[in-house]
This record gives structure tokens, sequence and C-alpha cells, in this order.
């Protein structure tokens, strides 16, 4: 049989396109195995968020069905801990795992040694103290890994079990420390046991701030979202006429922080916990992560160099030092403008928390100069 030139490319030309296609194919392959990974990564940081909106709306449904007019439901209103301690977070909390996924995919693709671990350190309060400019302070360390939203595991979810907890935090690799922020964690009788039951060595911070000032601002995010709520006059007080303070408003009985920092102390050693003052958090907050950062045994990587002082906002915002980039800032729902309050019922109010803060300047050494 003779040899035929055009038989044989024939031959080779549908062999040559047959490679090119099965190697166009792995490469295809390759970016959507890739993509799938990059996908999981992040949703596995994110499920409290679904969790939570899914507790958001049945919480909105429970209040509109049995919101009564009475100062006495409005009480039980402004003390569920579901509704006031963690909307207005949404815009944060996405934003920030937004970036943790920008920052950490590549990496974590790269580092097949990184994992999910439960964490070391936990910021337990206050509500309406400056637990959410700390975690995002935090978040710019390289050494550290926190989840943004608020896992509420140790107050709402224990029951869920400490994989369930375990899951919901970002992956780490060895050396770089995990931490969570729920600020009701503080107040909550039950928290301080199960947080010794998981480590004894948990590293606990407590961002403190003027008791009154703080009860204002956690009325003011309140009204924000139920306008027809009873004046902070109103819910201050049992009887106003005899001045007698009402401590089982949620807003009032946060403040006493002497009274539940007693708890703290049947579990962990006071050299475990660290406490931030909210108002240097806004006027020097580079000098307050650098306590924070060396309780944590972290380098003094943030510095004053990653803040800008917004007017406007009244607190610092946040931003690279290497480049020109915007400053980023906390949400809108950050730095609302106060109700004007009686100022008679101000006085009352400091008279009322002068010996917790006595105290609590006594139980931690440090004079945070509220009176």
């Amino acid at each position: 049989m003779e040899y035929s030139p055009i038989l044989h490319s024939l031959h080779v030309v549908p062999s040559s396109h047959v490679k090119n296609k099965l190697f166009v194919f792995f490469i295809m392959l390759s970016l959507w195995v890739y993509m799938i990974y990059c996908c999981v990564g992040y949703c596995s940081t994110m499920p409290n968020l679904a969790y939570g909106s899914v507790n958001r709306h049945e919480n909105d449904a429970e209040v509109d069905n049995h919101q009564e007019s009475s100062l006495g439901a409005s009480r039980d209103l402004l003390n569920n801990e579901n509704d006031v301690d963690s909307r207005g977070e949404e815009w944060d909390e996405i934003r920030g795992e937004a970036k943790a996924l920008d920052d950490n995919a590549m990496s974590g693709f790269l580092n097949e040694s990184e994992s999910k671990k439960l964490p070391q350190a936990i910021i337990i309060g206050v509500k309406k103290g400056g637990t959410r400019a700390l975690l995002e302070f935090l978040r710019l360390h390289p050494d550290i890994r926190a989840v943004g939203a608020e896992p509420h595991f140790f107050d709402r979810n224990y029951d869920k079990g400490l994989e369930w907890y375990r899951e919901l935090m970002p992956k780490s690799s060895e050396g770089q420390l995990t931490m969570e922020k729920t600020p009701s964690y503080y107040v909550t009788k039950e928290v301080p046991a199960r947080i010794y039951t998981m480590s004894k060595d948990t590293k606990l911070i407590v961002v403190v701030r003027d008791p009154v000032t703080r009860a204002i601002s956690d009325y003011t995010q309140t009204r924000s979202k139920k306008p027809d709520i009873p004046s902070f006059e109103n819910l201050t007080f049992k009887n106003m006429s005899a001045g007698l303070i009402d401590t089982t408003w949620s807003a009032v009985q946060i403040g006493m922080y002497a009274k539940h920092l007693e708890r703290w102390l049947q579990f962990f050693p006071m050299e475990q916990l660290l406490f931030v003052s909210g108002e240097r958090l806004i006027s020097d907050p580079a000098g307050e992560m650098a306590r924070v950062q060396d309780f944590l045994r972290l380098r003094r990587v943030v510095t004053e160099k990653h803040f800008h002082f917004n007017p406007a906002k009244g607190f610092p915002c946040l931003k690279r030092p290497e480049g020109n980039s915007k400053p980023h800032c906390l949400g809108k729902t950050k730095g609302r403008t106060h109700p004007n309050i009686d100022p008679e019922v101000v006085q009352r109010l400091r008279d009322f928390y002068k010996p917790f803060n006595s105290k609590f300047y006594q139980m931690t050494g440090h004079d945070f100069g509220w009176d």
C-alpha cells in the first residue's frame, strides 16, 4: 500500500485538535475547582449571618404581633437582647466578612495547613461600649483571624455544641489568633462557666464606657428601630417622683459593671481580663490598641498610622498606611445623635452608678474617670 501524505495530514490534524481541546478542558476544570473552593471557604465563615437573619425576621414578627402600648410591655421589648443587641450591625458584619474573604482567600488556598479553631480570645462586652470598633481595629493585624458577625454561642446557641461554634470561625494558621465578639456575654450569668469549660486559658476583653452615656446610646439605638417607645426618663425610673431607678431595664443594668465582674472572677483571674476604655478608643485608638496587642502577646502592628479621625462621625476611621485609599469608617449605625435628656435624670443616674463605678475602679485597678 502506498504512503499517502493526504491521509497522513488528515490523521495528524484531528489528533492535534483533540489535544488542544483537552488542554483547554483541564484549564477550565481547574478554574471551576478553585472557584468552588473559594465559595465553600467564604460560606464557612458566614453561617450565622443566615441564622441571624432568620432570627431577626422571627423576632420582628413576634414583636409586631405582641407589641403593647403599656410601659411594662415596652420594658420587656427593650430587654429583648435578640432585638436590640445585634441589629444595626448588618452593614458592618457583611463588609467585614467580605474584607476577610478578599484578604485571606488566596492565602487559604495556597496554605493547606490552615484550619478552624475555637477562639483563644473573646471580646465579651459591653454593648454600645465600642466592641465593633475594637474588633475592626484588631482585624487589621495579620496574626488575628476574627469572625465579623456575633455568634452568640455561649448565651443563645450553646445547645448546638462546640463543633457548631468552631465551624463559625474563620480558618487560621499556626501562630494566628482566632477571635470573636459578642457583647451580651458580659452580662449573661451562664457565660463565664461555659467559656471556662471550653478553655480556662481564654483571654477576655471588655470594652467599657461611661455607664450613663452607654445607657443613652443603648436607648438611642432602640428608639431608631422603635420610635414609639416611652421616653428615656420614663424607662429609667420605677417611680419617677420617688427617684427609684429601675435596675431591671437592661440599659441601666448593663452599666453596673462591678456586679457583673464579680461573676467572671469566680472563674477567671484578673490577669486574663483586659478592660479597654471606650472613650480612649476614640480619643487615642493607637494607645488603646497598644495595650490590647500587648495583652494578646502580639506584635504592635496596628499603630497611629492606621487611624484617621472623622470629625463628622466623631470617631476614628481606618486606613491602610501604605496606600492613598479612602479611610474606611464604621457603618451608618455608629455615631447616632443622642436625644436631649433631662439633666436632673442624668444626674440621678450618675449618683446611682457612683458606688458601682468606685467598686469597679478598685477591682480593676484603673480609674476610668466617669464621676
